[in-house]
């Protein structure tokens, strides 16, 4: 990409529908919008890069009701200006011209205009997954639900091959929670499966201590967010006192100072989002600040379609991800685009040989 180069910005939204109720801790989901970012020049329209800018509800910075329209506004600006080349110069330079208020349009944006610089053939970052000479190792998920259900979902996933499962925690009797991680215990030992919990700041802090302390007999990996974002000194003690390691999620988002939360709670392990924390670089910086703490990280998928999960999954091959990543979101849709990203044997895989359907 030249350092005159113009890029046009367009649009799409689609409506993707889940293939069951999917739930968390903050209630049930049936559908999601997203909207597709289309980047090419006037003179070489057929060349497309994609990105997807999907905020999740009650989450995301940029979940609010006028999103399209501050979208739109923010596309028309930026089809006015001009992108330098390389990958280092478009990241900072988004992150310059994008309001740290718009994570998943920033993190749309660095996807569409590295995958239209690179020929428009969906290479965001990275090599061997693209080429599909990598896979990666994903969790298989557990979506919440009542107990009959969850536990289908389990021997579902045993039985594709998974190794390491995460479940979503903190919406039925917690008993019942314990006893669906015991049925997977009692046949795998912790070297077979590893169990991983996310209990989307389900937990209150007066019993969040003793609970961590009943899910830790059940040997498990971690648990993502035990108790609500924002409360900084209740989760470092915990984090202090943990029998199982704690890995931060819903508290990163809305942080700009990456290192004064690091260093205040000191927990065991962050999760990356980066259409909710703001992109490629903004994922990057986290990763450079955990691992000058020693803190462990992992990449996982916040709902988006194909598009989006495709650029997530070159990023953490590109920062050479070596724990499961939470990748394993790209069949929950009975709308998805159909992609190249195929899950195998608890691995997320990138088949050359399978076309992109066309966004639409």
């Amino acid at each position: 990409m030249s350092n005159s180069s113009k890029i046009t910005f367009e649009y799409l939204k689609r409506t993707l529908i889940f293939k069951f109720d999917a739930g968390t801790s903050r209630g049930v989901l049936k559908t999601k919008d997203v909207f597709w970012i289309k980047a090419f020049h006037s003179d070489r329209p057929e060349i497309i890069g994609w990105g997807e800018a999907a905020p999740l509800a009650k989450l995301s910075l940029d979940d609010r009701p006028d999103f399209e329209e501050v979208l739109r506004k923010t596309l028309d600006q930026m089809s006015q200006l001009h992108f330098g080349s390389g990958e280092e110069n478009v990241l900072n330079q988004l992150k310059e011209l994008i309001p740290f208020e718009l994570p998943s349009i920033r993190f749309a944006l660095e996807t569409a205009i590295l995958d239209l610089s690179k020929g428009g053939n969906r290479k965001i970052l990275g090599d061997g997954f693209y080429k599909g000479e990598k896979a990666i190792a994903i969790n298989g998920l557990i979506w919440m639900g009542q107990k009959d259900f969850m536990l289908d979902q389990i021997k579902e996933k045993l039985e594709q091959g998974f190794d390491c499962i995460k479940m979503k925690i903190g919406a039925i009797d917690f008993q019942q929670e314990l006893d669906l991680l015991d049925y997977i215990r009692t046949r795998f030992s912790k070297d077979q499966i590893i169990l991983r919990v996310d209990a989307n700041g389900a937990f209150s802090e007066k019993d969040a201590l003793v609970k961590l302390q009943q899910l830790a007999t059940y040997e498990l990996h971690s648990i993502e967010q035990p108790i609500a974002a924002g409360n900084w000194e209740t989760m470092k003690q915990l984090c202090a006192a943990t029998p199982l390691p704690i890995a931060l999620d819903e508290e990163l988002i809305g942080v700009k100072n990456k290192a004064e939360l690091l260093d205040e709670i000191q927990p065991q392990h962050i999760i990356l989002k980066p259409t909710l924390l703001g992109g490629i670089l903004e994922t990057k910086e986290w990763i450079e600040q955990a691992e000058l703490r020693e803190i462990g990280w992992w990449m996982t998928s916040a709902l988006e379609s194909n598009i989006g999960l495709n650029a997530i999954a070159q990023l953490a091959d590109s920062l050479d991800a070596t724990v499961p990543q939470g990748l394993g979101t790209g069949k929950l849709y009975q709308n998805n685009l159909k992609s190249p990203l195929e899950i195998e044997e608890g691995e997320i895989h990138y088949n050359p040989q399978v076309d992109w359907e066309q966004p639409s």
